[in-house]
């Protein structure tokens, strides 16, 4: 008799957010399921705003625990740790907590006198993406460190400088409210000119003098785009307005590399319908798409709103803007006219991308309870609830048979018609209070194929068991967490509970991956 080659039969998948088997009271105070260390950082690093209060924990004790955990294993496990900080900053889209962990990851090595692994030069570089981010960098290390800046840090920083240091670059991040301008950081890490960009030096020196002495800072007439700009900025005020009205005056503006935000300042006056209508054309997709609100109130053209709409809702712009889904949800809730809604719409689409279309039946749980409802950033006024809700809405319209259920204290079915809009459906979704998981579950689940819950994990008290608990134990629980807390509300990573982590659709990738029998690593190892 056949026991283990059965039509039954598959192969055991895990996935890497794994439990120890060791409990502790959550912030319900209910009990949960702690985790190893690789993956409590995981979850942490990919929700954490840096500085950002959560209902839960307030800023400085999130950051500390990030720290923590991140010098702890830049010692252990150096190779992960790395990994995780360079993947961090690219797919995982978060720049701060990218920023601070390579920081903390050079100073436990240092301090351990660790050696092997990732180089400490090349863990600072490879967090380094964008022309301001070097003197972020610097801004952290001598804020929580001092002015003694080690060699590798420097090192790292120098090399990314080569990489990001340019004309138009200068032009943007070089501002008066940074404390680390650009020629602070060329002083400080020693940067040489890359060998490979001739010009490079002069750009340098240039950037030196706009720090050290303004009033004779000449822009080399090797650089055509601080030329032109420096000739923008020499015009009299009562001239430049003619400069933007002007047959060419897009051209100009965009090859003096003037974004809206210096245009605003150069013109020294409202930015109205015709100064946006030159600027748009050079502006990226995400800069069109936060300033929606702006071209609406200063009567911007239908005709220059449609070359708009086509842009943000352009599938190659939303994938080279790598931005959040719920940035779209943003401006779709403050943007007044409905000529953005259907483009928003599109884009919101695309950037879910991941999404799969899951066969079978399919229960969808968005945790709708008050401990959801803190900002995602103190740069934000959308919320857990608001980025769970996108998801959850999105995950039932692409599933052969979803029943998208919303919970808290209690707990209700959310309707919804094929092929409808997610931000439609978003309107459909409530504050619920508590945070009563395993009711949801036991109350909602009907013999599907798997459930997916959308959650910050921590739920309430009972008697019940874990929030899984009430599914068979052969069907898959796949538990999304938003806010990366510390406990979490079932055992994961092995049979068939798994934990997710995030702000951007990446992590259902893995959905279709576990249930076609093959066990999930950690993504940068995909």
């Amino acid at each position: 008799m056949a026991r283990f080659n059965t039509r039954l039969t598959r192969p055991r998948v895990t996935s890497p957010v794994k439990s120890t088997g060791r409990t502790a009271p959550n912030h319900q105070g209910a009990g949960g399921q702690l985790r190893d260390g690789r993956s409590e950082l995981f979850l942490l690093a990919v929700a954490n705003f840096v500085s950002q209060e959560t209902f839960h924990e307030d800023g400085e004790g999130r950051d500390t625990r990030f720290a923590t955990l991140v010098r702890t294993l830049a010692v252990e496990d150096p190779e992960w740790t790395a990994g995780l900080l360079s993947w961090l900053r690219r797919e995982g889209q978060m720049r701060s907590a990218s920023v601070v962990g390579a920081a903390e990851y050079v100073k436990a090595r240092l301090d351990a006198g660790a050696t092997g692994g990732p180089s400490n030069r090349q863990v600072v570089d490879s967090v380094l993406l964008r022309a301001d981010e070097p003197g972020e960098l610097l801004g952290y290390w001598t804020s929580r460190y001092g002015r003694a800046v080690p060699k590798p840090v420097k090192r790292g920083i120098a090399d990314a400088v080569r990489r990001l240091y340019h004309g138009k670059a200068l032009l943007k991040y070089d501002t008066a409210s940074k404390g680390y301008r650009f020629g602070d950081v060329l002083n400080l890490v020693h940067a040489a000119p890359d060998p490979a960009k001739p010009r490079q030096g002069d750009l340098f020196r240039y950037a030196l003098d706009r720090r050290h002495h303004p009033e004779d800072a000449v822009p080399p007439v090797s650089s055509r785009t601080l030329t032109a700009h420096r000739a923008l900025m020499d015009l009299p005020v009562t001239e430049r307005r003619a400069v933007v009205t002007g047959p060419d005056g897009a051209d100009r503006l965009a090859a003096a590399g003037m974004t809206w935000e210096a245009v605003a300042g150069w013109l020294q006056g409202a930015m109205d319908a015709t100064a946006w209508e030159a600027v748009i054309p050079s502006m990226g997709a995400m800069a069109l798409v936060r300033n929606l609100r702006n071209f609406d109130e200063a009567g911007v053209s239908d005709e220059v709103a449609a070359g708009v709409a086509a842009r943000i809702s352009d599938p190659a712009a939303v994938a080279a803007s790598r931005q959040f889904p719920f940035r779209y949800l943003a401006a779709y809730q403050h943007a007044p006219s409905l000529r953005w809604s259907y483009p928003l719409e599109r884009a919101l689409g695309h950037s879910l991308g991941n999404v799969p279309a899951l066969p079978g039946r399919t229960l969808i749980l968005v945790d709708r309870s008050g401990s959801m409802w803190s900002p995602l950033s103190d740069r934000s006024l959308l919320s857990c609830a608001d980025a769970a809700a996108v998801f959850g809405a999105a995950l039932a319209l692409r599933a052969a048979e979803g029943d998208l259920v919303e919970f808290g204290t209690s707990s209700a079915a959310v309707g919804f018609r094929r092929g409808e809009s997610v931000l439609k459906i978003l309107d459909r979704f409530g504050s619920l209070g508590g945070t009563n998981t395993v009711e949801a579950v036991r109350r909602h689940y009907r013999g599907h194929d798997r459930v997916l819950i959308v959650t910050d994990e921590q739920a309430s008290f009972t008697h019940y068991g874990d929030a899984t608990e009430g599914v068979p134990a052969d069907v898959p629980v796949y538990t999304w967490n938003l806010a990366g807390y510390r406990v979490g509300h079932a055992a994961s990573g092995s049979e068939n509970r798994h934990t997710f982590g995030g702000l951007s659709d990446a992590a259902f990738r893995m959905v279709p991956l576990l249930e076609a029998g093959r066990s999930a690593d950690w993504p940068w190892n995909d």
